[in-house]
């Protein structure tokens, strides 16, 4: 199966050494689509409104990340409420977004599910499963699932 190469991913990290291992294990693993990083919500919002409307009026839908990997835990307006505020507006809903968090309180994972999450996946400690879980992820995510095709 070939890797949608030009489909970007966006994932929302503060912490950079997270985020330098998830690049990692990407870069490893052959993943080339083009990686955004927003550290923290308002930076999300920001970035996607500013692409959204325009975007998709200037037919650069490759521009919309084709999923959204969202840590809970974030400074200012944290996963949660990105979480919910994206599912709920029309432009955005349709946007795959995977949970990626060191919480496996099972009250945030059912309310990521009551609020449209499409996934939920819980950072290994141990680096050998960490990289079990992105292979999981880049597998399913970027590799075999369909996407609604937006017109």
């Amino acid at each position: 199966m070939t890797k949608k190469l030009h489909e970007p991913l966006l994932v929302v990290e503060d912490s950079n050494e997270d985020f330098r291992m998830l690049q990692r294990l990407m870069r490893r693993m052959s993943v080339q689509n083009p990686i955004h990083r927003c550290t923290n919500g308002d930076e999300v919002l920001d970035f996607l409104y500013q692409l959204g409307s325009e975007a998709l009026r200037n037919s650069k839908v490759a521009l919309r990340p084709s999923v959204i990997l969202l840590d809970l835990n974030l400074p200012g307006i944290d996963g949660r409420d990105i979480l919910e505020r994206l599912k709920q507006d029309k432009s955005f809903k349709e946007i795959p977004i995977v949970v990626f968090t060191t919480s496996s309180n099972p009250k945030d994972i059912e309310l990521c599910y009551q609020k449209g999450a499409n996934g939920y996946l819980v950072k290994p400690m141990d680096a050998q499963e960490l990289k079990k879980t992105i292979q999981a992820f880049v597998d399913y995510w970027l590799e075999a699932n369909m996407p609604p095709v937006l017109d």
